[in-house]
């Protein structure tokens, strides 16, 4: 603990920039599976393209997909971009088998009856479709913050891991006080990167925190009545 209050500036300003490399992967994760997630819905044929493609792009390793990249993008080897483009890609890959059963999880009936009182195609997905599919694309989401921020510490071996480091210098030491207290900061980033989604997930999805209640509700009595 000494160490830790003797550079808590240092383990500070690698967990702001640990939130802030993740964050950016989880927002375009998010974003770009909207609508891929729609298209796997709502065509088989794009369904099988896109979830292969991504279950494939999932199994390819971090450290070797960081060094790759800047081949493709141009960049440098210790270009910060490289780790937010591949921690994207497993956002997306995570995420648009989600969206996919996200948007199937909506009833065909309210489809029906949104489509019955004259909306629009686009009108039911904005109003509709897309609300009533957050609960699970918000659980989806939540995978994918705890991944992206574990996965990260990996870029640490190319110079952008964030809290990563902890781990790589205090093992070029022989500190494991270091190395704990990398896990400890990142278990912690995790944990707070969840409660903010949970909590916008009840800000914006007043509903589906409501219907939760009422299902614990219905399962209280039921078994109060079964006793």
């Amino acid at each position: 603990m000494i160490w830790l209050w003797n550079n808590l500036g240092l383990v500070a300003g690698l967990t702001f920039e640990h939130a802030r490399l993740s964050a950016i992967p989880i927002v375009v994760g998010f974003a770009a599976s909207i609508p891929l997630g729609w298209l796997a819905y709502r065509y088989r044929i794009a369904r099988t393209v896109l979830l292969s493609v991504g279950s494939i792009a999932f199994t390819i390793p971090s450290l070797a997909l960081f060094l790759v990249l800047p081949l493709v993008l141009g960049t440098k080897i210790l270009d910060p971009t490289n780790v937010v483009v591949a921690l994207a890609i497993y956002a997306v890959a995570i995420m648009v088998r989600g969206a996919a059963d996200a948007f199937a999880s909506v009833s065909p009936d309210v489809l029906d009856s949104a489509t019955a009182v004259g909306s629009s195609r686009a009108s039911r997905f904005f109003t509709v479709q897309l609300p009533l599919a957050g609960p699970v694309l918000l659980a989806n989401l939540r995978v994918v913050s705890v991944s992206t921020i574990s996965l990260l510490s990996v870029g640490a071996i190319i110079g952008n891991g964030g809290l990563g480091y902890l781990f790589t210098n205090g093992y070029q030491r022989d500190f494991p006080e270091q190395v704990l207290i990398g896990i400890i900061a990142i278990l912690l980033l995790a944990v707070l990167f969840d409660l903010v989604l949970v909590l916008l997930g009840r800000i914006l999805l007043p509903w589906a925190h409501v219907r939760t209640r009422r299902r614990a509700r219905a399962a209280a009595v039921t078994a109060e009545v079964t006793r």
